[in-house]
């Protein structure tokens, strides 16, 4: 599959008071044209991070300190604030967790969806308008006209999110990066909104960087995945391989922490212990001290990616030279 988007070794860190924050810690993962890759994990384990540093939008104290990120062979870390301007909504759109912190309150919506095409499209207002109205019917908008001229806080949350969704479309981009897009909907509306997602991307052709901590919706949606623990990939395959031939353990925990109708179970499983605090990172391997499998070596140094089947990898030495 040809690469649309390559990230190589990427370093992403903030600088407090009270230390410095490898919130992103030297991670490479790609995605192919077309395809729609999921990177699932925690709160707090670097996956918004890494989107906003594809887009350049880290504020400080987080800054990038190392690595590549390549848009079709070209290193987004080395264009211009005009450059990556002409890059962000273009090229690669976002669609935020929550849209009323999004978009702008005292704008109409069909004003912020047209702003995009004017700025990055040079079209007139009433081309942009035109346009617009006719994303929002893509997007299953009803009365598209009506709802053009509404504001953010008189639509619905699943009507605000297919705005978010149009205006992540409307310049037909090569990459959207959809951050947890559902978290703050219900599931019948989550439901119609991850279908829409699919609908879009095989009409237009975009990749999808699918942002997540649900499992669930990268088995309804993705192709890849990246596991993701405290700014490192633990594990990335297939999406059926990750559930069929799970290898690292914190992988493992996740699955096991879905409830399942066919289990009767009183208490549900849970990973022990706590994601740990990035300024006081364990030596070794980031997930030893939760893990059921930890080994002497895993406290003492830091497992690279091994390959455990075709395209699948852990980073784990129960599959290295010094595993057992």
């Amino acid at each position: 599959m040809e690469q649309l988007l390559e990230i190589k070794e990427l370093k992403v860190q903030f600088f407090t008071k009270r230390g410095v924050v490898p919130a992103v810690d030297g991670i490479n993962l790609t995605i192919g044209k077309g395809q729609i890759a999921g990177i699932v994990g925690e709160s707090g384990c670097g996956k918004s991070v890494t989107a906003m540093a594809i887009l350049r939008l880290l504020q400080s104290p987080g800054k990038i300190t190392g690595g590549e990120i390549l848009l079709n062979g070209e290193d987004l870390l080395k264009m211009s604030d005009s450059e990556i301007r002409n890059i962000r909504g273009n090229k690669i759109s976002m669609i935020f967790q929550e849209p009323m912190t999004s978009l702008n309150p005292v704008y109409t919506v069909g004003k912020q969806v047209s702003e995009a095409c004017i700025l990055h499209q040079n079209l007139s207002k009433a081309q942009a308008k035109e346009r617009s109205l006719d994303i929002f019917r893509q997007v299953g908008i009803p009365e598209a006209e009506k709802r053009f001229d509404a504001y953010p806080h008189q639509l619905s949350g699943g009507l605000r999110q297919r705005i978010m969704i149009g205006m992540a479309l409307i310049c037909k981009p090569m990459l959207m990066i959809a951050d947890e897009p559902t978290t703050a909907l219900d599931v019948t509306i989550e439901a119609q909104i991850l279908y829409l997602m699919k609908e879009m991307q095989n009409q237009t052709g975009a990749s999808i960087m699918m942002i997540t901590h649900n499992l669930g919706v990268v088995a309804e949606l993705c192709e890849y995945v990246y596991v993701m623990y405290a700014g490192k990939i633990m594990e990335a395959a297939k999406v059926h391989e990750i559930f069929k031939n799970t290898a690292h353990p914190y992988t493992f925990g996740l699955l096991n922490s879905i409830p399942r109708l066919t289990e009767n179970k009183e208490r549900l499983y849970t990973i022990k212990g706590m994601v740990p605090n990035l300024l006081k990172l364990p030596k070794g391997c980031r997930f030893s001290p939760r893990c059921n499998k930890v080994m002497e070596v895993c406290t003492k140094s830091q497992p690279d990616l091994y390959e455990v089947g075709e395209n699948h990898y852990a980073s784990c030495f129960l599959y290295g030279n010094s595993g057992g």
